[in-house]
């Protein structure tokens, strides 16, 4: 009877520290793919209300690592193994792999790949029937991109298929180093800030999440070569990354993710780099919530942009595209949902906070704007994070994700007055 308790009780624990840790899936973090299924239909506007113009900012869609190292080393690292004799069949079998996306991927490092390209299509598509009365024939439409092949690529495909589904929209596009300073800011002072902050706290947050080289028993036979011949900290590192990506070729190539490495390291791995982000980009006392105030220039023209755009009596769309650090500032800056929250303990973070949720592959925000069809009245906005409606915490509604303009203006501006 006791031995059955005990039996009970530790398969009770087990479940739950299984269900504790992250889905492969949401693992992937900014490699995720973009969640374009099961997106709800918009809530209707208020009576008497349309929409007449967006606000963009869009990081570009799934692509290819940015570093070749990435592929380089581990193939490099299994070839060791493979020469002295000691890799297992598995171990073989990952190193084809690894051989197969290493020659790919010559050339093509950090471009976008056709499931990046395919995203923006369908972002583009729903745009068009979603906001019938901002994209319509004769609506100008202002794309601009940062100075990235993979960013503008984003661009231009999903302009293409917005034309496709609405003829007659003027188009303009544009990629230049003139925008880059509200397009993709490098704040020098903040990145001081947050590489001190990084030595001091998120370095021992590292450590003890580090990998221990469990998933390597299954590569090579031999634990004692794995050891002394194996840089392990280089190989799991550059490792993991492409198997975090993988979702970005859409099948092309086995998901290695699960079948090479433990629930436990992929849990710890993703702990480290869901810290890494918020630290980077979202609002903590461990950096003088410096962070999300890098993109205060984008968000300063966004806002002066729709100014600018509720002047007219026309409707109009200013998209924007770039990367996953703007959008994942942006959402931080806007307070929407929880995301803008502080919190300075990286131990619970991955409990309160996810940057999954806010920058996949293809990552956006809209900001739509609506105004009475007859006579006068508030301008009213919704913020949209990856096609989703989102509460804006520090505002009051005025129905459902609808809010006054004036007022998410006026705070924003004000939280940005401390920062030139």
């Amino acid at each position: 009877m006791k031995r059955n308790l005990i039996a009970a009780l530790l398969c009770v624990v087990s479940t739950l520290t299984a269900a504790a840790l992250v889905d492969p899936t949401d693992a992937s973090s900014q490699y995720k793919a973009y969640p374009d299924k099961d997106i709800p239909a918009p809530t209707p506007a208020p009576e008497g209300y349309e929409a007449f113009h967006m606000e963009h900012y869009g990081r570009h869609g799934s692509r290819w690592i940015t570093a070749q190292r990435c592929y380089d080393i581990p193939v490099a690292e299994l070839e060791k193994a493979e020469k002295a004799g000691v890799l297992t069949p598995k171990g073989i079998k990952l190193l084809g792999v690894l051989r197969r996306i290493r020659e790919d991927s010559k050339g093509r490092i950090g471009e976008l790949t056709p499931l990046g390209a395919a995203q923006h299509r369908g972002i583009a598509r729903r745009m068009a029937a979603n906001y019938p009365s901002i994209f319509r024939a004769g609506t100008p439409v202002d794309a601009r991109s940062t100075v990235v092949i993979r960013c503008i690529l984003s661009m231009l495909n999903e302009i293409e298929a917005l034309s496709e589904a609405v003829p007659g929209l003027v188009v303009t596009t544009d990629a230049s180093d003139a925008d880059m300073w509200y397009m993709n800011h490098d704040d020098k002072y903040k990145n001081a800030v947050t590489d001190s902050v990084k030595k001091i706290v998120l370095r021992p947050f590292e450590k003890n999440n580090a990998n221990t080289g469990e998933y390597l028993r299954t590569l090579i036979s031999d634990e004692s070569f794995a050891r002394d011949s194996i840089s392990r900290d280089d190989l799991f590192r550059e490792l993991f990354e492409v198997a975090l990506n993988m979702p970005s070729h859409d099948g092309l190539y086995p998901a290695i993710l699960e079948d090479v490495f433990t629930p436990e390291e992929i849990d710890r791995g993703w702990r480290v780099n869901n810290a890494h982000w918020f630290i980077n980009g979202a609002n903590t006392a461990l950096n003088h919530n410096l962070s999300p105030t890098v993109q205060r220039h984008l968000l300063r023209n966004m806002i002066a942009s729709a100014d600018t755009a509720i002047t007219s009596s026309s409707p109009s769309a200013n998209l924007r595209f770039g990367h996953e650090t703007m959008v994942l500032s942006l959402a931080v800056l806007l307070e929407l949902s929880d995301y803008g929250k502080e919190h300075n303990d990286l131990t619970t973070l991955s409990d309160n906070w996810k940057a999954h949720e806010i920058f996949p592959m293809a990552c956006n925000i809209q900001m739509v704007l609506y105004r009475p069809t007859e006579g006068n009245g508030d301008i009213l906005v919704k913020v949209l994070l990856n096609e989703r409606e989102m509460p804006v915490s520090f505002l009051k509604p005025v129905s459902g994700p609808y809010y006054r303009w004036d007022d998410l203006r006026a705070y924003i501006l004000d939280k940005l007055s401390s920062r030139p």
